[in-house]
Formats: structure tokens, C-alpha cells, sequence
């Protein structure tokens, strides 16, 4: 399974590319979309345009998402959901399935904690896939690709018994 995972930031959207196998992890690749300087249109055409490449470049089965919260700022909320809209019509124009997790399923499934700070999060991460990563938004993305081959083994797992 092959999975691009995308942290939506409103400066920097991290993303990165995993592959399981069994309850192997590799990261194939990771990074930011730092969107250019412009109105709000070029900004988003930017991030989508980033995204874009990266899953022309690696050919992912599916994308993966953190979903955006909702806390005192509603305007910064707006902001992501614009971002995830571009993140999502670049997965569109590939035809790729989406699925999107709240940030606390995403804390959970990589460190233990839906409560869990940036720092154990990265932590998680590096203890997971075995490399070394510091917080920030790219990190962030391993967190959700990670967090979708977690929740899509399970499900893959339940479904015998489900029949």
C-alpha cells in the first residue's frame, strides 16, 4: 500500500509518501508545498499545483488528510478547508480515494495520545518507521500516512469477521 499523507498549513503544507508491506513502513519521500506569494487564488493554484506533482511522481494509491479544527478561529479554519479543497482537486484529477482524520485519530494512532504535542508525535513517528524526524509539517504528514496504513490494516483485518 502506497499512501501520501498531507498536513494542510495555510504557510507550509507538509506531505510524504509512505509504503507498507505487512507491518513494514518505508517512507518514500517527504517535503513541503510552500504555496508562492500572491492573492489567495495563486496561493491555493500553487499548493495544488505542488501536490500535483508529488503524486505524479510517485503514483500513490490513496491520499490521506488531517482534517481541520475548529478552534476560537474561524477564519483560520476557513483558510485550511481552502487549502484542503486544493489538496483534494489535485487528488481529484488523478482519481485517487481521499480519506481525512482529525488531528487527535491522527495523535492517537502515531503516539499513543489524541492529546499528544507536537514533540511525541515526531517521536512516534521516528519510533514507527525507524528514521529520525523533527516536529513541523512534514512530520505532520508521516503522522497521517501512518495513521491511514494503521486504520486501513485494521479494517482489512475486521472484514473476515465481519462476513
Amino acid at each position: 500500500m502506497r499512501v501520501l499523507g498531507i498536513d494542510p498549513g495555510s504557510r507550509v503544507t507538509g506531505w510524504a509518501l509512505i509504503e507498507s508491506s505487512g507491518n513494514v513502513l518505508r517512507v518514500l519521500a517527504i517535503g513541503t508545498a510552500a504555496p508562492r506569494t500572491g492573492d489567495l487564488a495563486a496561493r491555493l493554484g500553487s499548493i495544488a499545483e505542488q501536490v500535483d506533482q508529488v503524486i505524479g511522481q510517485w503514483g500513490p494509491e490513496s491520499v490521506a488528510v488531517e482534517r481541520a479544527f475548529v478552534g476560537r478561529n474561524v477564519a483560520s479554519a476557513l483558510r485550511l478547508g481552502e487549502i484542503r479543497g486544493a489538496v483534494l482537486a489535485a487528488a481529484g484529477r488523478h482519481q485517487l480515494p481521499v480519506v481525512d482524520y482529525p488531528p487527535a485519530t491522527v495523535k492517537l494512532a502515531v503516539a499513543g495520545s489524541g492529546a499528544a504535542e507536537k514533540d511525541a508525535v515526531a517521536r512516534g513517528v521516528s519510533t514507527l518507521t525507524g528514521g529520525r524526524y523533527e516536529a513541523g509539517d512534514a512530520t505532520d504528514a508521516l503522522a497521517v500516512a501512518i495513521c491511514h496504513v494503521r486504520h486501513a490494516s485494521f479494517a482489512r483485518r475486521l472484514r473476515p469477521a465481519q462476513a
